[in-house]
């Protein structure tokens, strides 16, 4: 690996990243070449698999950390995302210290977790195996998703996980699920996420938050939040567009 991102979350440098849904490496080597310093790529929801995120994160290349949001907090995807070399994983829809205890386990290598050992791309495809089974633990980051008022309730007892390194909040699923479906200035979203901002501050541990713009998430930076996502590839393609579209047909 030639970046430290693990070590700047830790650190509590300011990381400012984008999210890539596309399937496309020259969209991950394009944002990578604009001076972000980390890359989201969204598996949860954008159409990646495997071979697409490989392929996205050799377009971002060695520079640029890229941190993988898997389908889902399981073993499968988690460990898939790690081989082909990203740099972190955030498992989404953490909801307890017990799910937060299986992301660590399931993307450490033993005796801290479980992780499978295979041969990949992260592995210099076994050129570089035994260096990179040495130091994964130490440079992966693992960062947990708080977006359902489940996770707000359990906050206290998340951040108390061991090898967690970051919460990042998502407060449009947040939304959804206090009843207030993309209100996220509603005084309950607010409220909850204020809570998530004021535990994991006491605990030391690295608040993370997405929003669709610059303004969405400027206000958090100053609380303190160091891992920001704004915006997304097809947001920023779209209203590009209709900037030029409404110049020329207004």
């Amino acid at each position: 690996m030639t970046h430290d991102f693990r070590a700047r979350l830790l650190r509590g440098d300011r990381l400012i990243g984008t999210m890539i849904t596309l399937p496309s490496p020259e969209v991950a080597e394009l944002m990578a070449s604009i001076g972000f310093d980390w890359l989201f790529l969204d598996a949860e929801h954008g159409v990646l698999e495997a071979r697409e995120l490989q392929a996205m994160l050799q377009g971002a290349g060695a520079a640029v950390p890229c941190v993988v949001r898997t389908v889902a907090a399981a073993e499968v995807p988690i460990k898939k995302a790690l081989d082909v070399g990203a740099a972190g994983i955030i498992a989404p829809q953490v909801n307890s210290a017990a799910q937060a205890a299986e992301v660590v386990r399931l993307a450490k290598y033993a005796p801290t977790g479980t992780r499978g050992v295979g041969v990949g791309r992260a592995h210099g495809y076994g050129l570089r195996l035994p260096d990179y089974l040495a130091t994964a633990n130490e440079q992966l980051a693992v960062i947990v998703q708080a977006e359902h008022i489940d996770a707000v309730a359990q906050i206290e007892a998340i951040v108390r996980v061991a090898g967690i390194d970051a919460v990042l909040v998502g407060p449009y699923d947040l939304s959804a699920s206090l009843g207030r479906l993309g209100d996220v200035e509603h005084p309950d979203v607010v409220a909850a996420i204020d809570r998530v901002t004021t535990v994991c501050r006491q605990a030391g541990v690295r608040l993370g938050i997405f929003g669709v713009s610059a303004a969405a998430v400027r206000p958090y930076l100053a609380r303190g939040y160091t891992l920001i996502v704004a915006g997304l590839d097809t947001l920023l393609l779209g209203q590009a567009a209709k900037d030029v579209l409404s110049q020329l047909k207004p």
